[in-house]
């Protein structure tokens, strides 16, 4: 059995940036078995994309179709084609101000003395949102030291599932201006650092156009690998989360 694979980085440009993701079109014969079995093995990150493949909806091969759409845990994931780039059609998830006594604990834990300035919590994704301080600058969070080893011990009670930490942004200047930035963890579903996050932004998305009082953003996720997102919020309640990518690897998959 021969399987096209094709693996891309996504929300950057360029290679071995951004969010490493397995995408592997496979053929409408093979079982849920046989699904899983190629999702595992293909997923080098934390994301994998196992679709199959249907002869008018081939978007990764060049077609005349726009859109796929996904089933996954969270519902139907579309995403449609940009002339620089691909978007995302998500949900918007608001986040409610958290009573910081509550999850002081875990704050400390994650990243210490750093000081807080807003603390909201999703519980629609039952991530667990932290605005640093607006003394602290980009090259701060990149920085930043976060303890996840010992997050689950501190918090096992289920509510928090992910744990977010974003800063304001900064004017223009030699480097590109962003809106906000952040990084994500989530070692409560086993991942330590989330390169790049969609879902992240679903949250982050609301919080900062409250703030800012602006539909549409430029995004930074400062982890090692970093990934930029052009944002728009929709009238639906809705939200295009825009990314590009980058080829990394085309070539067969025998099973």
């Amino acid at each position: 059995m021969k399987l096209p694979i094709f693996i891309a980085d996504a929300f950057t440009a360029k290679a071995f940036r951004g969010n490493p993701a397995a995408v592997c079109l496979l053929e409408n014969k093979l079982d849920e078995d046989m699904h899983q079995k190629v999702a595992r093995e293909m997923n080098l990150s934390e994301t994998a994309f196992i679709r199959k493949l249907h002869p008018t909806d081939n978007f990764t091969q060049k077609n005349v179709n726009s859109t796929l759409t996904f089933v996954t845990l969270s519902g139907e994931l579309k995403a449609r084609r940009a002339e620089d780039g691909i978007i995302l059609d998500l949900p918007l998830y608001p986040a409610q101000p958290q009573d910081f006594p509550e999850v002081e604990d875990l704050i400390k834990t994650a990243i210490g003395d750093t000081l807080v300035q807003d603390v909201r919590y999703s519980p629609d994704t039952q991530k667990l949102l932290v605005r640093l301080s607006d003394i602290y600058d980009r090259s701060f969070l990149e920085n930043l030291r976060v303890n996840t080893q010992n997050l689950l011990q501190v918090d096992n009670t289920g509510k928090v599932k992910g744990l977010i930490l974003t800063l304001k942004g900064e004017p223009g200047g030699q480097i590109p201006a962003f809106d906000f930035y952040s990084r994500y963890f989530a070692p409560w579903v086993g991942v330590a650092e989330d390169p790049v996050t969609g879902s992240a932004h679903t949250v982050l998305s609301s919080y900062w156009s409250q703030h800012l009082g602006k539909k549409d953003m430029h995004a930074f996720q400062c982890s090692s690998r970093g990934g930029e997102l052009k944002i728009s919020l929709r009238p639906d309640g809705r939200v295009d989360i825009k990314g590009g990518a980058a080829l990394v690897l085309e070539g067969t998959l025998t099973a």
